[in-house]
């Protein structure tokens, strides 16, 4: 999860409207994979090899050059264990690209990926665009799925597929860019098209000949911070019971409450 300084980084930079597109992505998969740490090189070029499970979902704000426009990116990295998937899939909605991982040490992560695709195809828009990728290509003497494997599956599914490193940095750069160009280039058909579905989660002028007026959404880091407070304070942090005994059932409740509350902030957002 990401920590107050993070915090602070994100909520300066999603109040910054000096962009032509936004862009909502997901790196999704299952636990371990290497998502959080994905997510960090990317972001801020850094990369730690403490493993901490993420509890629920945090994001960072990235904006970059592309196509001579300025984009913002907003991504979001999930939980990958089943006890979070009702709060996860809610954030699918809305989302322009995912990044499907595994890891290409753990061999269940691999056999996951359908059941992953199906998610995508179930609880996204038709035209979300996906990258597979397996992740710690580093670790050479502990892989278990050969990259011709992986590749043969992202053909079945008919994505793009990468192997890379978030510890030695390959090729994470390199997915980023490249899920960003695919958006591009179906935003660019869909205009020649004149379908402007392709163009819901864009924020900035719009590719269809009417202005739409626009979304009325609160703050992204005020949204952030109320999600992660209630995480961090709610969810399954290990407390012991308190001097009145209020231990796990309290915390299930807790849970419960937590989730409706990031579903209905999640529709507040979308809307």
């Amino acid at each position: 999860m990401a920590s107050a300084t993070d915090s602070r980084y994100g909520q300066k930079e999603s109040s910054d409207q000096n962009f032509d597109y936004m862009f909502k992505i997901l790196i999704i998969g299952n636990s371990s994979v290497g998502k959080t740490s994905f997510l960090f090189r990317y972001a801020d070029d850094s990369f730690t090899p403490a493993f901490v499970s993420t509890v629920g979902i945090d994001f960072k704000v990235k904006t970059i050059y592309r196509n001579d426009k300025r984009i913002k990116l907003q991504i979001w990295d999930t939980a990958g264990q089943e006890r979070y998937r009702t709060i996860t899939t809610a954030y699918y909605r809305g989302a322009m690209g995912f990044i499907l991982m595994y890891d290409i040490t753990n061999e269940e992560s691999f056999n996951a990926v359908q059941d992953w695709s199906t998610q995508i195809k179930t609880y996204s828009w038709d035209n979300a665009q996906v990258l597979l990728v397996g992740n710690k290509c580093d670790m050479e003497d502990e892989r278990v799925v050969s990259a011709e494997k992986g590749r043969q599956l992202a053909e079945h599914l008919g994505f793009e597929f990468f192997e890379a490193s978030a510890k030695d940095n390959i090729n994470v750069k390199q997915t980023f860019e490249r899920l960003v160009d695919i958006i591009c280039e179906k935003m660019s058909e869909s205009l020649d098209a004149a379908d402007p579905a392709v163009t819901g989660a864009k924020q900035g002028p719009q590719l269809s000949d009417q202005q739409a007026p626009p979304p009325q959404t609160p703050p992204l880091g005020v949204v952030s911070l109320l999600v992660k407070y209630h995480f961090s304070k709610l969810l399954f942090k290990g407390e012991e019971p308190n001097a009145r005994g209020c231990g796990r059932p309290a915390q299930l409740l807790c849970a419960r409450i937590a989730t409706c509350f990031c579903e209905t902030v999640n529709t507040w957002i979308l809307l």
